[in-house]
Protein backbone atom coordinates (compact mmCIF):
# COMPACT_ATOMS: atom_id res chain seq x y z
CA UNK A 1 0.00 0.00 0.00
CA UNK A 2 0.77 3.55 -0.41
CA UNK A 3 -0.68 5.20 2.15
CA UNK A 4 -0.94 9.35 1.86
CA UNK A 5 -3.04 11.03 4.85
CA UNK A 6 -4.89 13.45 3.00
CA UNK A 7 -8.15 14.08 3.03
CA UNK A 8 -10.66 16.26 0.69
CA UNK A 9 -11.76 19.34 2.02
CA UNK A 10 -14.48 21.09 -0.84
CA UNK A 11 -15.40 20.53 -3.88
CA UNK A 12 -17.20 22.61 -6.73
CA UNK A 13 -18.12 22.52 -10.93
CA UNK A 14 -19.31 24.90 -13.39
CA UNK A 15 -21.52 24.02 -16.43
CA UNK A 16 -21.85 26.71 -19.24
CA UNK A 17 -25.12 27.69 -19.28
CA UNK A 18 -26.29 26.11 -23.04
CA UNK A 19 -27.98 22.90 -22.67
CA UNK A 20 -28.44 20.78 -25.38
CA UNK A 21 -30.69 17.94 -25.19
CA UNK A 22 -30.23 14.70 -26.88
CA UNK A 23 -33.32 15.55 -29.21
CA UNK A 24 -30.63 18.76 -30.33
CA UNK A 25 -27.59 16.43 -30.98
CA UNK A 26 -29.83 14.24 -33.53
CA UNK A 27 -30.53 17.20 -35.61
CA UNK A 28 -26.86 18.40 -35.28
CA UNK A 29 -25.66 15.27 -36.25
CA UNK A 30 -27.91 14.97 -38.91
CA UNK A 31 -29.38 11.20 -37.89
CA UNK A 32 -32.79 10.21 -37.17
CA UNK A 33 -34.76 11.05 -33.78
CA UNK A 34 -33.71 9.14 -30.47
CA UNK A 35 -30.50 7.90 -32.34
CA UNK A 36 -27.82 9.75 -29.15
CA UNK A 37 -29.89 8.38 -26.50
CA UNK A 38 -29.95 5.03 -27.57
CA UNK A 39 -26.36 5.16 -28.64
CA UNK A 40 -24.62 7.41 -25.71
CA UNK A 41 -27.66 7.94 -23.34
CA UNK A 42 -26.86 11.52 -22.83
CA UNK A 43 -29.77 13.46 -22.20
CA UNK A 44 -28.30 16.45 -21.56
CA UNK A 45 -24.90 18.05 -21.96
CA UNK A 46 -23.77 21.44 -21.40
CA UNK A 47 -21.94 23.50 -24.21
CA UNK A 48 -19.74 26.94 -23.92
CA UNK A 49 -20.46 29.76 -26.21
CA UNK A 50 -18.99 32.81 -24.51
CA UNK A 51 -16.82 31.41 -21.64
CA UNK A 52 -13.62 30.42 -21.94
CA UNK A 53 -12.13 27.25 -19.85
CA UNK A 54 -10.07 29.52 -17.54
CA UNK A 55 -13.31 31.45 -16.67
CA UNK A 56 -15.09 28.52 -16.37
CA UNK A 57 -12.12 27.01 -14.12
CA UNK A 58 -12.63 30.04 -11.84
CA UNK A 59 -16.29 29.60 -11.24
CA UNK A 60 -15.74 25.84 -9.87
CA UNK A 61 -12.83 26.90 -7.58
CA UNK A 62 -14.42 29.58 -6.57
CA UNK A 63 -17.49 26.97 -5.68
CA UNK A 64 -15.00 24.95 -4.00
CA UNK A 65 -13.44 27.37 -2.03
CA UNK A 66 -16.84 28.63 -0.63
CA UNK A 67 -17.67 24.54 -0.35
CA UNK A 68 -14.36 24.25 2.18
CA UNK A 69 -15.05 27.58 3.80
CA UNK A 70 -11.62 28.97 2.00
CA UNK A 71 -10.56 31.69 1.08
CA UNK A 72 -7.80 32.02 -2.31
CA UNK A 73 -5.12 33.39 0.73
CA UNK A 74 -5.59 30.24 2.24
CA UNK A 75 -4.46 27.96 -0.90
CA UNK A 76 -1.16 27.64 -1.49
CA UNK A 77 -0.69 25.91 -5.10
CA UNK A 78 -2.64 26.01 -8.31
CA UNK A 79 -2.65 22.66 -9.98
CA UNK A 80 -4.81 22.36 -13.50
CA UNK A 81 -5.65 19.10 -14.19
CA UNK A 82 -7.19 19.12 -17.47
CA UNK A 83 -7.41 17.01 -20.85
CA UNK A 84 -7.70 20.30 -23.10
CA UNK A 85 -5.99 23.46 -22.88
CA UNK A 86 -6.96 26.67 -23.53
CA UNK A 87 -4.17 27.55 -25.68
CA UNK A 88 -0.51 26.06 -25.61
CA UNK A 89 0.91 28.81 -23.47
CA UNK A 90 0.88 30.19 -20.81
CA UNK A 91 -0.07 26.84 -18.89
CA UNK A 92 -4.29 27.02 -18.36
CA UNK A 93 -3.73 26.88 -14.62
CA UNK A 94 -2.46 30.53 -14.84
CA UNK A 95 -5.07 31.61 -16.70
CA UNK A 96 -7.20 30.27 -14.22
CA UNK A 97 -5.21 31.80 -11.57
CA UNK A 98 -5.76 35.14 -13.69
CA UNK A 99 -9.75 34.49 -14.44
CA UNK A 100 -10.23 34.18 -10.43
CA UNK A 101 -8.72 37.99 -10.25
CA UNK A 102 -5.40 36.60 -8.08
CA UNK A 103 -3.25 37.35 -10.78
CA UNK A 104 -1.09 39.23 -8.23
CA UNK A 105 -0.70 36.56 -5.31
CA UNK A 106 2.16 34.69 -6.63
CA UNK A 107 0.50 31.57 -5.89
CA UNK A 108 2.05 28.34 -8.09
CA UNK A 109 0.14 27.18 -10.98
CA UNK A 110 1.58 24.12 -13.29
CA UNK A 111 -0.77 21.93 -15.30
CA UNK A 112 -0.91 17.59 -15.06
CA UNK A 113 -1.84 16.52 -18.19
CA UNK A 114 -3.35 12.90 -18.52
CA UNK A 115 -6.42 13.99 -20.15
CA UNK A 116 -8.98 12.15 -19.02
CA UNK A 117 -6.77 11.16 -16.21
CA UNK A 118 -5.32 14.17 -15.06
CA UNK A 119 -7.08 14.80 -12.44
CA UNK A 120 -6.53 11.61 -10.87
CA UNK A 121 -3.19 11.62 -11.76
CA UNK A 122 -2.47 15.01 -10.34
CA UNK A 123 -4.03 14.28 -6.91
CA UNK A 124 -1.71 10.79 -6.99
CA UNK A 125 1.06 13.09 -7.36
CA UNK A 126 0.39 15.95 -5.49
CA UNK A 127 -0.81 14.25 -2.44
CA UNK A 128 3.35 13.16 -1.92
CA UNK A 129 3.93 16.56 -1.24
CA UNK A 130 1.29 17.73 0.69
CA UNK A 131 2.08 15.21 3.08
CA UNK A 132 5.82 15.68 3.10
CA UNK A 133 4.85 19.79 3.62
CA UNK A 134 5.42 21.00 0.54
CA UNK A 135 2.38 22.40 0.29
CA UNK A 136 -0.59 23.18 2.98
CA UNK A 137 -3.87 23.45 0.33
CA UNK A 138 -3.52 22.42 -3.19
CA UNK A 139 -6.81 23.26 -5.72
CA UNK A 140 -7.50 21.23 -8.18
CA UNK A 141 -9.11 22.41 -11.49
CA UNK A 142 -10.25 20.41 -14.56
CA UNK A 143 -11.95 22.50 -17.24
CA UNK A 144 -13.21 21.00 -20.27
CA UNK A 145 -14.28 22.54 -23.53
CA UNK A 146 -14.47 19.27 -25.57
CA UNK A 147 -17.10 20.94 -28.17
CA UNK A 148 -14.99 22.93 -29.52
CA UNK A 149 -13.11 20.37 -31.30
CA UNK A 150 -15.31 17.89 -32.21
CA UNK A 151 -15.74 16.08 -35.01
CA UNK A 152 -19.10 15.65 -36.34
CA UNK A 153 -18.16 13.49 -38.96
CA UNK A 154 -17.61 11.10 -36.45
CA UNK A 155 -21.00 10.51 -34.88
CA UNK A 156 -20.48 8.30 -32.03
CA UNK A 157 -17.34 10.20 -30.44
CA UNK A 158 -19.41 13.58 -31.13
CA UNK A 159 -22.52 12.44 -29.17
CA UNK A 160 -20.70 11.83 -26.01
CA UNK A 161 -19.10 15.04 -24.79
CA UNK A 162 -20.39 17.71 -22.88
CA UNK A 163 -18.27 21.07 -21.87
CA UNK A 164 -17.63 22.23 -18.13
CA UNK A 165 -15.21 22.20 -15.05
CA UNK A 166 -14.91 20.87 -11.53
CA UNK A 167 -12.81 21.46 -8.76
CA UNK A 168 -11.35 20.26 -5.69
CA UNK A 169 -9.17 21.34 -2.84
CA UNK A 170 -7.27 18.71 -0.86
CA UNK A 171 -5.35 19.07 2.27
CA UNK A 172 -2.97 16.88 4.76
CA UNK A 173 -5.34 14.71 7.20
CA UNK A 174 -5.40 15.75 10.98
CA UNK A 175 -4.19 13.54 13.50
CA UNK A 176 -6.77 10.98 13.97
CA UNK A 177 -8.60 11.32 10.50
CA UNK A 178 -9.26 8.77 8.65
CA UNK A 179 -9.15 10.33 5.27
CA UNK A 180 -6.32 9.71 2.95
CA UNK A 181 -5.08 7.87 -0.06
CA UNK A 182 -4.77 4.37 0.24
CA UNK A 183 -3.21 3.14 -3.09
CA UNK A 184 -3.10 4.04 -6.78
CA UNK A 185 -1.73 2.76 -9.89
CA UNK A 186 -1.33 3.69 -13.43
CA UNK A 187 -0.08 1.57 -16.79
CA UNK A 188 0.03 3.59 -19.99
CA UNK A 189 0.98 1.19 -23.49
CA UNK A 190 1.78 3.79 -26.16
CA UNK A 191 0.78 1.02 -28.56
CA UNK A 192 -2.94 2.62 -28.44
CA UNK A 193 -1.67 6.31 -29.11
CA UNK A 194 -3.54 6.51 -32.49
CA UNK A 195 -6.33 4.99 -30.92
CA UNK A 196 -7.98 8.93 -29.47
CA UNK A 197 -5.78 11.70 -29.95
CA UNK A 198 -5.82 15.22 -31.73
CA UNK A 199 -2.93 15.39 -34.06
CA UNK A 200 -2.65 18.88 -34.93
CA UNK A 201 -1.31 21.85 -32.67
CA UNK A 202 1.50 20.79 -31.24
CA UNK A 203 5.04 20.85 -32.72
CA UNK A 204 4.20 18.17 -34.79
CA UNK A 205 1.97 19.67 -37.07
CA UNK A 206 1.67 23.30 -36.15
CA UNK A 207 -1.08 25.87 -36.58
CA UNK A 208 1.05 27.27 -38.92
CA UNK A 209 0.30 23.74 -41.23
CA UNK A 210 -3.30 24.29 -40.73
CA UNK A 211 -3.80 24.31 -44.70
CA UNK A 212 -2.03 21.82 -45.49
CA UNK A 213 -2.79 19.55 -43.00
CA UNK A 214 -6.71 19.92 -43.16
CA UNK A 215 -8.88 20.67 -40.48
CA UNK A 216 -9.57 16.70 -39.24
CA UNK A 217 -5.70 16.66 -38.27
CA UNK A 218 -6.89 19.84 -35.64
CA UNK A 219 -9.87 18.05 -34.32
CA UNK A 220 -10.63 15.01 -31.63
CA UNK A 221 -10.39 11.87 -33.20
CA UNK A 222 -11.33 8.29 -31.91
CA UNK A 223 -11.39 4.85 -32.83
CA UNK A 224 -13.99 3.62 -29.94
CA UNK A 225 -14.13 0.19 -30.92
CA UNK A 226 -10.56 -0.19 -31.14
CA UNK A 227 -9.73 1.47 -27.70
CA UNK A 228 -12.67 0.25 -26.03
CA UNK A 229 -11.66 -3.31 -27.36
CA UNK A 230 -7.93 -2.70 -26.00
CA UNK A 231 -8.53 -1.44 -22.29
CA UNK A 232 -11.52 -3.92 -21.97
CA UNK A 233 -8.85 -6.43 -22.28
CA UNK A 234 -6.20 -4.68 -20.13
CA UNK A 235 -8.82 -3.23 -17.06
CA UNK A 236 -9.63 -6.52 -15.18
CA UNK A 237 -5.84 -7.67 -14.74
CA UNK A 238 -5.23 -4.20 -13.74
CA UNK A 239 -7.96 -3.99 -11.14
CA UNK A 240 -7.09 -6.96 -9.86
CA UNK A 241 -3.59 -6.20 -9.30
CA UNK A 242 -4.65 -2.61 -7.84
CA UNK A 243 -7.40 -4.18 -5.51
CA UNK A 244 -4.60 -6.92 -4.78
CA UNK A 245 -2.10 -4.62 -3.37
CA UNK A 246 -4.12 -2.34 -1.06
CA UNK A 247 -5.66 -5.55 -0.28
CA UNK A 248 -9.35 -5.04 -0.28
CA UNK A 249 -11.89 -6.28 -2.33
CA UNK A 250 -14.95 -4.53 -4.66
CA UNK A 251 -17.57 -5.08 -2.20
CA UNK A 252 -15.69 -2.62 0.19
CA UNK A 253 -16.31 0.28 -2.00
CA UNK A 254 -19.10 2.75 -1.17
CA UNK A 255 -19.05 4.07 -4.27
CA UNK A 256 -17.10 3.32 -7.94
CA UNK A 257 -16.41 6.82 -9.43
CA UNK A 258 -15.38 6.04 -13.07
CA UNK A 259 -14.27 8.19 -15.96
CA UNK A 260 -17.67 8.67 -17.33
CA UNK A 261 -16.56 8.06 -21.02
CA UNK A 262 -20.09 6.52 -22.38
CA UNK A 263 -22.73 4.79 -20.37
CA UNK A 264 -22.06 1.15 -22.62
CA UNK A 265 -18.57 1.34 -21.81
CA UNK A 266 -19.75 1.77 -17.73
CA UNK A 267 -21.93 -0.97 -18.04
CA UNK A 268 -19.68 -3.76 -19.85
CA UNK A 269 -17.26 -2.28 -16.94
CA UNK A 270 -19.56 -2.63 -14.31
CA UNK A 271 -20.17 -6.74 -15.54
CA UNK A 272 -16.73 -7.11 -15.81
CA UNK A 273 -15.23 -6.16 -12.90
CA UNK A 274 -18.63 -6.57 -10.09
CA UNK A 275 -19.51 -3.22 -9.16
CA UNK A 276 -22.91 -3.45 -8.25
CA UNK A 277 -25.66 -0.66 -9.57
CA UNK A 278 -25.71 1.00 -6.21
CA UNK A 279 -21.65 1.61 -5.79
CA UNK A 280 -21.51 3.41 -9.51
CA UNK A 281 -21.63 6.63 -9.60
CA UNK A 282 -23.32 7.60 -13.24
CA UNK A 283 -23.69 11.33 -14.15
CA UNK A 284 -23.39 10.46 -17.92
CA UNK A 285 -26.97 11.23 -18.91
CA UNK A 286 -27.10 14.88 -17.15
CA UNK A 287 -23.11 15.80 -18.32
CA UNK A 288 -21.83 13.92 -20.77
CA UNK A 289 -18.23 13.11 -21.42
CA UNK A 290 -16.62 15.95 -19.77
CA UNK A 291 -12.85 14.64 -20.05
CA UNK A 292 -10.74 15.32 -17.01
CA UNK A 293 -13.51 17.04 -15.49
CA UNK A 294 -15.89 13.79 -15.64
CA UNK A 295 -13.78 12.63 -12.05
CA UNK A 296 -14.07 15.08 -9.94
CA UNK A 297 -17.63 15.87 -11.21
CA UNK A 298 -18.30 12.71 -9.72
CA UNK A 299 -16.66 12.91 -6.54
CA UNK A 300 -18.38 16.59 -6.09
CA UNK A 301 -22.22 14.60 -7.19
CA UNK A 302 -21.63 11.99 -5.03
CA UNK A 303 -21.22 14.08 -1.95
CA UNK A 304 -23.48 16.45 -2.82
CA UNK A 305 -25.96 13.87 -2.60
CA UNK A 306 -25.20 12.17 0.12
CA UNK A 307 -23.62 8.85 -1.66
CA UNK A 308 -20.66 8.90 -0.04
CA UNK A 309 -19.80 10.05 3.79
CA UNK A 310 -16.98 10.79 5.89
CA UNK A 311 -15.00 7.61 6.62
CA UNK A 312 -16.29 5.85 3.26
CA UNK A 313 -13.87 4.15 0.75
CA UNK A 314 -14.07 5.10 -2.78
CA UNK A 315 -12.79 4.01 -5.72
CA UNK A 316 -11.67 6.46 -8.56
CA UNK A 317 -11.00 4.15 -12.12
CA UNK A 318 -10.71 5.59 -15.85
CA UNK A 319 -9.53 4.93 -18.46
CA UNK A 320 -7.67 7.90 -21.10
CA UNK A 321 -5.64 8.83 -24.04
CA UNK A 322 -2.23 6.67 -24.57
CA UNK A 323 -3.38 4.22 -24.09
CA UNK A 324 -3.66 4.58 -20.17
CA UNK A 325 -5.47 3.00 -17.38
CA UNK A 326 -5.51 4.43 -13.66
CA UNK A 327 -7.01 3.93 -10.25
CA UNK A 328 -7.04 5.15 -6.70
CA UNK A 329 -8.36 4.23 -3.81
CA UNK A 330 -9.13 6.41 -1.01
CA UNK A 331 -10.89 7.05 1.92
CA UNK A 332 -13.14 9.96 2.10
Amino acid sequence: MQLRKVKIVGTGKYLPKRTVTDEEMDRLLGIAKGWVRSKANVCVRHFAERETASEMGAQAAYAALENAGLAFGDIDCLVCASGTMQQPIPCTAALIQKAMGQEQSGVPCFDINSTCLSFVVGLDVMSYLVQAGRYRRVLFVATEIASAGLNWKQKESAALFGDGAAAVIVERSGEGESAGIVHSSMQTFGQGAAFSEIRGGGSGLHASRYEQAGAADYLFDMNGPAMFKFASKLLPGFVDRLLGEAGVRMGDFRAVIPHQGSAMAMRLMCRKLGIHDDQLMDITADHGNTIAASIPMGIHEAIRRGRINRGDRVLLLGTSAGLSIGGMILDY
